[in-house]
């Protein structure tokens, strides 16, 4: 695996797991101090934190353990999902009627550009430098 793809699925990574802890825990309060929407229920909120996260782990260990033959998630799996995900959060943040602080909108702008610039540099890398 080149250096630039090990760094590009690094910084996925770091993103992926971060998200997914945040998300995990929201139930502690963590939701409403970075202003996000709230939620009568944390069985959703709970299971994407542990997607997220899980696909976090799946892109370190493809990462990780590569050049030993094992597999997690791969790049191209990581770029559908990062950009699937961010066009569905930023149409949700430009149509949607979210009740949240300016400091949640921030924070969910945030995640959908970064998501998504992530996974366009992914797979402009991809696409060019293909072996």
């Amino acid at each position: 695996m080149k250096k630039e793809d090990k760094i590009l699925l690094l910084i996925d990574s770091i993103v992926n797991v971060a998200i997914g802890l945040l998300l995990l825990c929201y139930p502690l309060g963590i939701g409403k101090i970075l202003g996000l929407p709230k939620s009568e229920e944390n069985f959703y909120v709970l299971i994407l934190g542990a997607v997220i996260l899980g696909i976090g782990i799946a892109l370190f260990i493809d990462l990780k353990y590569y050049d030993k033959g094992m597999r997690g998630l791969g790049l191209e799996g990581a770029i559908t999902i990062n950009i699937i995900a961010s066009v569905v959060l930023i149409i949700i943040l430009i149509f949607g009627t979210l009740n949240i602080s300016d400091v949640g909108l921030i924070i969910l702008w945030f995640i959908g550009i970064l998501v998504f610039s992530i996974g366009i540099v992914e797979y402009f890398r991809n696409k060019l430098f293909k072996k």
